[in-house]
């Protein structure tokens, strides 16, 4: 298991209960289940009931974007910031 460091856009800090925190988690999956166990209104923001990143939502780890469900079972290593913030799209 590694220490990490979650952050929050000031967007969600905004509407969701989303204060920095650190956890030990060994995969970003791993990070993002302790946050639904620990904070279901912010996880459920988040993530979709089958644990999928919502579309509208973006989770960075070490600044790269996490593009696949794989990305989410990569290790983790002590240290790591991960960085969840609104996806925008538009024209």
């Amino acid at each position: 298991m590694a220490r990490v460091r979650l952050h929050f856009t000031p967007q969600l800090r905004r509407f969701l209960d989303a204060p920095e925190q650190e956890l030990e988690a060994g995969t970003p999956r791993e990070a993002l289940d302790q946050l639904r166990d620990e904070q279901p209104r912010l996880a459920a923001y988040l993530m979709d009931e089958r644990g999928r990143v919502r579309a509208h939502v973006a989770v960075f780890v070490a600044g790269r974007l996490l593009r696949s469900a794989e990305d989410l079972d990569a290790p983790l290593v002590d240290g790591a910031e991960i960085h969840l913030l609104q996806a925008l799209s538009g024209g």
